[in-house]
């Protein structure tokens, strides 16, 4: 009767490293990456070369630290069901994207960093559920643009970086909604000037961050900042004498109206075209148009093409193809310790 109770223990060993490998275990009390607080519910999975982020992170847990990996991609579910997150640690990976939605169930986040990154841009609406969020570090990426209305939910916002970017411009109204913002930092861009009224509505800026760019000082489209910049800084707000032009080192909030007395125009994302082809374009026959090779991936983007959201990286591959070995092989050895215990029963 030694044979039955065998195979039964032997049963119950193999299910329940099944289980263990089925859930992914997280925290290294089961076998996991991660460091887990129960007292905290913080989960640190820093410097741990992951590729992919860890399954089964406990519901409950308020901080998931992330930062120092090498995580270049997030699926769209990536924080699904983690709605008691405050805190979000991204710092340091290799994120080029964001999946739009990636963020829509951290309902209470209050920081957000994602800082040391690769983000040549932002998702429309990215931000938008994220309306307890008071932090954004945004800093040391490759933002070259903003979308409209990026930071619009964002009410309750009191410190945004940006630095070390490659900003060429900004939004009209891209601040106005963040009306509790104490600091802002636009260090190290590419900015000319800002939009009118640009920063109109920070009523409650402390410090604003604004050297070096290549402030425009020869551009009347620089005298709504210098003059908003002399106001400020006789209401003490620090940082704005920072703000230096290109040429001759003055400060932008020196700048007079006189030596900014050019009407210019700064390139923007589209490229104008020619008054003089839209005319002879216009005036020509359809069999006198020559034929105009169009790049291949302009044309995909004409036709609406897009890359998928997600394709996975050759190690997160690997790590699912193991996963999947080792899964079908506990199955093949309960199915045996199954066989096994129904033999012996019929003999017994």
């Amino acid at each position: 009767m030694m044979g039955p109770v065998l195979a039964a223990c032997l049963l119950i060993i193999l299910s329940t490293a099944w289980i263990s490998q089925a859930n992914g275990a997280t925290c290294k009390k089961d076998g996991g990456v991660c460091t887990c607080n129960d007292n905290t519910k913080s989960v640190d999975c820093s410097g741990k070369m992951l590729t992919a982020i860890p399954s089964n992170i406990p519901t409950d847990t308020d901080r998931l630290v992330l930062q120092g990996n090498k995580l270049s991609s997030l699926p769209r579910t990536a924080f699904h069901g983690l709605n008691k997150l405050t805190n979000l640690n991204l710092w340091g990976n290799q994120l080029q994207t964001l999946p739009p939605g990636v963020f829509d169930h951290l309902v209470a986040l209050d920081r957000l960093h994602l800082n040391n990154n690769q983000l040549t841009s932002l998702p429309p609406g990215i931000f938008d559920q994220l309306t307890k969020l008071t932090r954004l570090d945004l800093d040391r990426n490759q933002l070259k643009s903003l979308p409209d209305g990026v930071f619009d939910k964002l009410t309750k916002l009191t410190d945004l970086t940006l630095s070390e970017n490659k900003l060429q411009s900004l939004p009209h109204g891209v601040f106005d909604k963040l009306t509790e913002l104490k600091t802002l930092s636009l260090r190290n861009n590419q900015l000319r000037s800002v939009p009118n009224g640009a920063f109109d509505y920070l009523s409650n800026i402390k410090t604003l961050w604004l050297d070096p760019n290549p402030w425009d000082c020869s551009c009347n489209d620089i005298l709504y900042m210098a003059k908003w910049l002399k106001k400020k800084q006789d209401e003490g707000l620090g940082g704005v004498d920072t703000a230096g032009c290109e040429e001759g080192g003055k400060a932008v909030l020196d700048v007079t109206e006189e030596e900014a007395a050019e009407d210019c125009v700064y390139p923007n994302t589209t490229t104008a075209i020619p008054t003089t082809i839209i005319t002879t374009l216009a005036s020509s026959n359809d069999d006198d148009i020559p034929e105009l090779p169009v790049p291949q991936e302009n044309f995909q983007k004409f036709l609406g093409y897009q890359e998928p959201d997600h394709l996975p990286t050759q190690p997160q591959c690997l790590m699912s193809i193991s996963g999947y070995l080792g899964l079908m092989m506990s199955l093949v050895l309960t199915s045996a310790a199954i066989l096994y215990v129904i033999h012996f029963l019929k003999k017994a």
